[in-house]
């Protein structure tokens, strides 16, 4: 299986929206880059982070969010590729403090984009959101000193059907953008490759 890499925003063009966000699709389209409309000055600035109305006419997806999680880390942290085989999650990812590089892998069996993955910059400068749709496994390196990632999921946190791709399996072939070797968790260096995993049809 050849391997191919996805990068950022691959297309100029975006769903233009009356409300508070706009809708650019990667090279997966599945996977969508959300923008919101920031309202700042002198002051500060404001925006809606979640509109459920809002995003499901952006978005066409009629999804319900029932969790919201909260993850800080340290520089170098690697955390992924994590994914459900039983309750999949869709997740709606955001940075509101630091930077990372967030990457969306397709480990559907019967898409055109097996095994194919996105990465995006998110950020507490570009405010931008990331949609992992279920299907797909999730994972984000930190690149600032810290990072504090917020995600919101479509099911709830099952552990006894979580499971790991690895974070450097050649077939897949991420393009992480650190040179060091990354800190990982012992469940995150046990993640399986792909050719081996347990996936969705």
């Amino acid at each position: 299986m050849a391997s191919t890499c996805f990068v950022y925003w691959l297309s100029p063009t975006h769903i233009e929206q009356k409300s508070s966000m706009k809708v650019t699709p990667t090279a997966i389209p599945d996977v969508l880059i959300i923008e919101p409309k920031v309202f700042g000055d002198a002051r500060g600035f404001f925006f809606e982070s979640f509109n459920q109305k809002a995003f499901q006419q952006a978005t066409g997806l009629d999804v319900q969010f029932v969790q919201d999680n909260h993850s800080r880390s340290a520089k170098g942290v690697l955390r992924g590729l994590h994914y459900q085989i039983q309750q999949p999650q869709g997740k709606l990812v955001r940075v509101v403090r630091g930077a990372v590089f967030d990457v969306a892998v397709d480990i559907r069996k019967s898409s055109p984009t097996f095994g194919k993955w996105v990465g995006t910059e998110l950020s507490e400068e570009n405010n931008l959101q990331l949609w992992v749709p279920p299907g797909f496994a999730h994972g984000f390196v930190v690149t600032s000193e810290s990072a504090d990632v917020l995600y919101k999921t479509t099911d709830y946190y099952a552990p006894e059907h979580e499971r790991c791709i690895a974070w450097n399996d050649s077939i897949v072939g991420i393009g992480w953008p650190q040179h060091e070797p990354p800190q990982l968790s012992t469940k995150d260096r046990a993640g399986q490759f792909l050719a081996v995993a347990e996936v969705f049809p």
